[in-house]
């Protein structure tokens, strides 16, 4: 019988996502793809550091037991075969479980989402995010110089959502910009009982809402945030939202057009998804984040 990974979790990542490539990248962008293979198989034998996803994948690794594998990661990377060689020793240096990887030479990988079931793609390649996006996998543009701390929360995966456009649709936030903040707040108190449409990372959430369900008595946990700049009456409807999708977050945050990342900081999320870089851009110094580019925001 053919292996399967129906009912596990499945992230698919970029190599410079899960390790730190930047100088190996910039080669890559000031000469050519033959310097920057020349340059991956000259360091072969030499582990790659921690990028910004490591701490994640990492974390969501440990949920696997030799019994039960809950939990697949799988590079899907625009690297050669060649250069997917150091990756695969990278990973077995810092101890990571990875078997399975999609090497393209250049060629977008995105349409090798689909066979894998992927929940969720991280890429440092805003086009490929784009497009997975598009075709309907959550997928964010990660921020290479995120700050990553694994030490952090050892027994703890931390995932932090923006609401309008990650886990909700744009179309309150399309009101927002079209019309401004208090037609915004009257068209979501009249909707209050009428749940949201589904964003890009509802998949996300509801995977992970059932990997804490299937791991109960595992060592690792889940803690989830909704980090929005939303605010009282607009609460509302983004909370019953979740009731309606039967899905929950264990803590809300409705900031009301507060600075973020100093909220991030004290949740300390292994992952922040956002959809402004507006707000990325200070949370990544700050947290690993990832640009999730849908959205009225992201248009033009």
């Amino acid at each position: 019988m053919p292996a399967s990974l129906e009912g596990q979790l499945v992230v698919a990542l970029s190599s410079r996502a899960l390790f730190d490539f930047e100088e190996e990248n910039q080669v890559f962008e000031d000469q050519d793809d033959s310097a920057y293979m020349a340059l991956q198989l000259e360091r072969m034998d030499q582990p790659a550091r921690p990028g910004v996803a490591f701490p994640l994948v990492q974390k969501l690794l440990a949920f696997n037991t030799p019994e039960r594998q809950r939990v697949a990661v799988v590079i899907l990377s625009r690297n050669d075969p060649v250069s997917g060689l150091r990756i695969f020793k990278s990973a077995s240096a810092a101890g990571l479980e990875l078997e399975r990887g999609v090497f393209t030479r250049g060629r977008p990988p995105f349409h090798y989402l689909k066979p894998l079931g992927a929940n969720l793609f991280l890429s440092a390649n805003e086009a490929d995010v784009r497009e997975a996006l598009n075709a309907g996998f959550p997928a964010a543009r990660v921020y290479a110089a995120s700050l990553t701390e694994a030490e952090k929360h050892p027994l703890e995966v931390r995932i932090a959502f923006d609401g309008d456009a990650v886990l909700f649709s744009d179309e309150a936030e399309r009101v927002f910009q079209e019309q401004g903040l208090a037609a915004f707040q009257d068209h979501e108190e009249r909707r209050a009982l009428h749940p949201l449409p589904p964003g890009p990372f509802l998949p996300l959430l509801e995977a992970l809402h059932r990997l804490r369900a299937d791991s109960a008595g595992c060592p690792m946990k889940i803690r989830t945030a909704l980090v929005t700049a939303r605010s009282a009456p607009a609460h509302e409807r983004a909370i019953r939202t979740l009731m309606e999708w039967k899905v929950e977050v264990d803590e809300a945050m409705f900031l009301g057009g507060l600075e973020k990342s100093r909220f991030l900081t004290e949740f300390e999320p292994d992952f922040f998804f956002d959809d402004q870089t507006r707000h990325c851009e200070p949370a990544s110094r700050l947290v690993p984040t990832g640009h999730v580019v849908s959205g009225v925001a992201n248009q033009g």
